[in-house]
């Protein structure tokens, strides 16, 4: 126990490193995590840590499921439905055939051996490439389909999974069977999602203090996935249904002490979770490594060079007709929805980096078949879901900011966030004069004295005036005034431990000056326009 304790703590250590390198080399950290978990692996007298394949499934991927399920809007997921839905669904199961078609045709892999491997390999992670797009300031809508398809693509893959794992176990498989199963699957999850959202809104706003309503928000994911999984669903859709309900619904229940709360907690939950995933999945090539010397090493590398071909290749050749057919065929779409530029398309085609799902898949597999014998080809299937997974990462993570650079892709977000921030300030403002006029008629129906309606109107006057005229990124008065006002900030603290030390304060007060300074500096870094870097 001490020993894993030490492992672990190793891990932290190398999890902030790989972090802060990350951030000053401007690189995905999940790259960089991939690769140090690699090394660290390797190195001399580092004992073997095999990544359990339920710790992946069922401890890790609820929580941060659900969490990007809450951030999302629900307007902007539905209104890219459509696009969202041949993606999660269409794409996997196309690239789930076309690996199976690939690798069945010239490399003898039997067909359900090669469609399990597809289902494995077919989801692009939501986790990476979300993280990349976001820091090159890709346009809204890119970010939003992107989520949402790696986001619901891991139901579609689990259920895939589970069916091509009991045909080659039984060697029975029903099309039509598999069909009406999976649709029903969908239709369960979806309602079970949004009555756990639904049950678990109405108990927090019940219990009214932060502790508990962050506990049960920590539990909510767990039992919108646990308990379809137990039924034989995949448990992703019903907790991306529970996670939107909660994103659209919980503004009006959840308190403001919660949020600020909570917010901390997710935020650094999810850290630490993303990171010692990448890390442990990289630890996973050692174990791989050994188990390979099973196999040909042409054989090994020539199988991952087919399987990284064929899903980028399935990739594409999915993406442009499932963007650009239905406004070929429907002209009310076209008025409606006009096509993207083919640079749009293409950087939704590129992101297609596979994650730790897809090796948790894989890990999962049964290592015998109901009869006693073996399970078919599973080192070989680990080893080249592992290969896909570092060849994507580490080729398409890197590539990705070369590709936005040379499509211009980058400035449409740039004149996307300008907007944006545009748009948040009128309603800024014009939230602030909606308070003045409801001050107004509490006014005149309650019996108010002069001086509390006077401080309550100076109060929003002020609020107002603090608002920039313009967001304008060439405007740098703002950007000076916000560096004023934590110059000031500073000094106020630098007065408050001044106090402290010479005791005409106690520590109680001074936690509650801090407290003051530290919501003030952290509106301020809420309101300032952040430059989207190149």
């Amino acid at each position: 126990m001490e020993t894993k304790f030490q492992i672990f703590l190793i891990l932290l250590a190398v999890l902030a490193g790989t972090v802060f390198v990350a951030r000053r080399i401007n690189v995905a950290p999940a790259i960089l995590s991939l690769l140090a978990g690699i090394a660290l692996a390797f190195v001399p007298g580092m004992p073997q840590l095999q990544l359990p394949p339920d710790v992946v499934l069922l401890g890790v991927l609820p929580p941060l499921i659900y969490s990007a399920s809450v951030a999302m809007s629900w307007r902007e997921f539905r209104a890219s439905l459509r696009l969202i839905t041949l993606l999660a669904i269409g794409c996997v199961i196309f690239t789930a055939c076309a690996v199976a078609t690939a690798t069945h045709f010239l490399i003898g892999l039997p067909w359900g051996v090669g469609f399990l491997l597809g289902a494995i390999v077919a989801p692009p992670d939501v986790v990476a490439p979300l993280a990349i797009a976001r820091r090159l300031g890709l346009p809204r809508r890119m970010l939003v389909v992107l989520e949402g398809e790696g986001l619901a693509n891991d139901a579609t893959t689990l259920i895939l999974y589970r069916f091509a794992v009991v045909a080659i176990s039984t060697g029975a498989f029903s099309l039509p069977k598999a069909a009406g199963t999976f649709a029903a699957i969908l239709a369960a999850e979806l309602a079970f999602g949004i009555a756990i959202g639904w049950l678990s809104l109405r108990l927090r706003h019940r219990a009214r203090d932060p502790q508990v309503e962050i506990t049960l928000s920590l539990l909510t994911p767990y039992i919108a996935y646990l308990i379809p999984e137990h039924f034989g669903g995949s448990g992703v859709i019903a907790t991306v249904a529970c996670g939107l309900y909660i994103s659209w619904n919980g503004p009006l229940l959840i308190s403001a002490a919660t949020r600020l709360q909570g917010i901390f907690f997710w935020d650094l939950m999810i850290y630490l979770i993303e990171g010692l995933l990448f890390l442990l999945t990289g630890f996973q090539m050692r174990l791989l490594f050994e188990k390979s010397k099973a196999f040909p090493f042409e054989d090994i590398m020539l199988a991952s060079a087919l399987v990284a071909v064929v899903i980028v290749v399935a990739r594409f050749a999915w993406v442009y007709p499932a963007i650009y057919l239905p406004r070929v065929f429907s002209k009310n779409l076209r008025e409606r929805d006009p096509a993207p530029t083919w640079r749009w398309t293409f950087v939704v085609a590129f992101t297609g980096v596979r994650g730790a799902v897809s090796l948790a898949a894989a890990l999962a597999l049964p290592f015998a078949l109901p009869s006693g014998e073996g399970f078919p080809s599973r080192d070989l299937i680990l080893f080249v879901s592992f290969n896909v997974i570092l060849i994507t990462l580490v080729g398409f993570g890197l590539g990705l900011p070369i590709v936005v650079k040379l499509l211009g892709m980058g400035q449409a977000g740039r004149d996307e966030h300008v907007a944006e921030h545009e748009a948040e300030l009128d309603a800024r403002r014009e939230a602030l004069a909606a308070a003045l006029a409801s001050l107004d008629a509490m006014t005149d129906d309650r019996e108010l004295s002069d001086e509390v309606v006077k401080l309550l109107r100076a109060r929003h006057e002020t609020r107002s005036n603090q608002l920039p005229e313009s967001l304008d990124p060439d405007n740098d008065v703002s950007a000076m005034g916000t560096d004023l006002v934590r110059e000031l900030i500073a000094a106020e603290r630098k007065f408050i431990h001044a106090q402290l030390r010479d005791g005409k304060i106690t520590d109680e007060s001074r936690r509650r000056i801090e407290r003051d300074l530290d919501l003030e500096e952290a509106s301020i870094a809420n309101r300032e326009y952040r430059r989207i870097p190149l």
